[in-house]
């Protein structure tokens, strides 16, 4: 299957750097994100993701711990970024999103690293909680690009993301990967630390299914292009797995590749919380996939029925 990342076509044309310029100046008075903090981030002024001028990178490299369409042979190239805009009180990398482990890097750093992930034969290059650093992602872009980067781009996001940024990303990003964290108001409210997470998840999935539609694979099995929807099972039933579902299958497609995680265990702040100081059993796992399987939702990832198998 013949294939180019779409990113490369905006590139040729001018209208990859006239986004970047447009997400830079953003910084000035940042309303990136659904936070809308209006710090001036150019001047290092410090909204919710503390994060100022430049972006933070906590770690990268080949990733195989990732879904199996993105994992291939060569791994995922991930490009894991410090701080969120979430913050959540379960989340398991609390080390990276708290306390913010990570050096602050330039873009031709970041473009660098671009690089170094195509040569070391991964399949994509996976940025891990962007949506706050979008400006800086674009600028080492045109550098990489420049310098050959030929690899298509996963936006590995919380899902907490602004339409008019989305927007910035349509026909740069080829592989949305939003979480689908909660459907609930009060439990966005309590453990997201954004009672509005679930009305800007559903705007922001729809968005994503828009610019790139279904998940679509090569003869390897690699995704090349599409939206590809992470949910992770919580205990007590928080995560309104029924209701997201539904929501997939009704409003989105079908045809959406899921991932019905079962990987949750307290980490964080999770047990200070008695609802999250448990891991889910398998009973609540076997409940979600039929959920899933239920609502017309048949794209599950393969770690799904291996899972279901154990």
């Amino acid at each position: 299957m013949s294939f180019e990342p779409a990113y490369l076509k905006l590139f040729r044309s001018g209208e990859l750097h006239k986004r970047a310029t447009a997400a830079h100046q953003a910084l000035a008075h940042c309303t990136l994100c659904p936070r809308n903090c209006g710090v001036n981030r150019l001047n290092n002024e410090l909204g919710y993701c503390r994060t100022g001028a430049r972006a933070i990178v906590s770690s990268f490299g080949p990733h195989f711990g990732e879904e199996e369409p993105l994992v291939g042979r060569g791994g995922s190239g991930t490009i894991f970024f410090a701080s969120c805009n979430l913050c959540c009180v379960f989340c398991q990398n609390f080390e990276i999103s708290h306390e913010m482990e990570g050096r602050e890097v330039e873009p031709p750093s970041l473009a660098g690293i671009m690089l170094h992930l195509q040569d070391a034969g991964c399949h994509n290059i996976n940025f891990v909680t962007p949506s706050h650093v979008v400006p800086q992602i674009l600028a080492a872009l045109e550098l990489a690009v420049e310098r050959g980067l030929r690899l298509p781009l996963v936006y590995n996001t919380g899902g907490y993301d602004a339409l008019e940024t989305l927007r910035l990303l349509d026909g740069i990003v080829d592989i949305y990967m939003p979480d689908l964290k909660c459907m609930d108001r009060e439990v966005a409210r309590t453990y997201l630390t954004a009672e509005d997470y679930p009305d800007v998840v559903r705007a922001a999935l729809r968005e994503m299914h828009r610019q790139v539609g279904d998940l679509v694979l090569d003869d390897r099995g690699i995704a090349l292009r599409g939206l590809l929807v992470r949910h992770l099972v919580m205990p007590n039933g928080l995560a309104g797995t029924d209701a997201a579902m539904r929501f997939l299958a009704d409003e989105i497609s079908r045809n959406t590749y899921v991932n019905v995680m079962a990987q949750y265990r307290p980490c964080g702040l999770a047990d200070h919380y008695a609802p999250l100081a448990r891991p889910i059993s398998g009973a609540e796992y076997r409940a979600a996939v039929e959920a899933a399987l239920a609502a017309g939702l048949t794209r599950l990832d393969e770690r799904v029925a291996r899972r279901l198998r154990l």
